[in-house]
């Protein structure tokens, strides 16, 4: 069984005599700063959430705030990509599953990924502790910003390496449907409750519903390499049924809390992702492609943040 933090072996030292370009370009990419974008409207469908429970908007403080969120945000990327080294090698990507693919394209060393890692978890730390001392950031801000980088960085490596464990799929939810919008309510209103989760579950679930889509390609080369994700534990008919689950569990928590923690009109925004959300259940395990499932994921994500900032206007 190989290990997510054994480093390349095969290494060449003919790959140190690359062009620089070649080393940036693959860092751009291993960054996913399309993934960068969709945080900060997760992260500005938080704040949307805040203002429009009484919260005022501080442009500067929220600007600091995600800055500060940034360097985290590359971490865990580039920590994903270090751990995916051998899976990225054998896996036959589509445009919505797998990392960037950008050192097995290029050639570049593993190490890469790993320099990159810690360089950018040592930004993160640097940023947060020089926010907070210069009164920039508030204690729970920069707990909350530690909680999420060491789940996303343990994501994908030793001691947890979850996503080897088969709970990946969870942590990826609970970091990017519930924990990064927190931290946008945190930012913009400064106190941060267990209640104040409770708008962002439907959105979570149908994070996990695209984590099963996005991880399904590459079930048979995470398998090889002895990735034991939630897609190579489980059958075929077992994740299809895990997926509906997951659908139902989303738009059913949506009408739940309608009228109650989420305004009808975000409930009708929200039902945008549904036709997806189907589309990619009929879908799912019969076709590679995770499109479905990561296009209802973004369309709930920017339906949501439109009709909050509409209620809130």
């Amino acid at each position: 069984m190989t290990h997510p933090n054994d480093d390349d072996s095969s290494f060449d030292a003919s790959t140190e005599k690359r062009p620089h370009w070649t080393r940036l370009r693959a860092l751009f990419e291993m960054a996913r700063p399309e993934q960068v974008l969709l945080m900060a409207l997760v992260y500005a469908l938080g704040v949307s959430v805040a203002v429009a429970r009484g919260a005022s908007l501080d442009f500067d403080h929220l600007g600091v705030a995600f800055a500060a969120f940034v360097p985290v945000a590359l971490s865990i990327h580039y920590a994903n990509e270090y751990a995916d080294y051998e899976t990225d090698l054998l896996a036959d990507r589509t445009p919505f599953s797998g990392g960037s693919g950008a050192l097995a394209r290029t050639g570049l060393p593993r190490s890469l990924a790993r320099r990159a890692t810690l360089a950018s978890g040592l930004l993160s730390v640097v940023v947060a502790a020089g926010g907070f001392l210069g009164g920039l950031l508030s204690t729970p801000e920069v707990a909350l910003l530690l909680v999420i980088g060491a789940l996303g960085v343990e994501y994908s490596l030793p001691p947890l390496a979850l996503a080897w464990r088969g709970v990946g799929a969870v942590d990826n939810a609970i970091l990017g449907g519930l924990l990064l919008p927190a931290y946008g309510v945190l930012a913009a209103s400064g106190s941060l409750g267990i209640g104040d989760f409770v708008p962002f579950v439907p959105f979570a679930l149908l994070v996990f519903v695209n984590l099963l889509a996005t991880t399904w390609p590459d079930r048979d080369p995470d398998a090889a390499v002895g990735k034991r994700t939630l897609v190579t534990r489980l059958s075929a008919r077992t994740l299809r049924g895990l997926h509906i689950g997951g659908v139902v569990a989303a738009y059913g928590s949506l009408l739940v809390a309608t009228g109650t923690v989420i305004p009808v009109s975000v409930t009708f925004a929200t039902l945008l992702a549904l036709p997806f959300s189907v589309w990619g259940a009929v879908r799912y395990t019969r076709v590679r492609s995770p499109f479905p499932a990561v296009a209802a994921m973004v369309v709930a994500a920017a339906a949501q943040f439109c009709a909050w900032a509409v209620f809130v206007a």
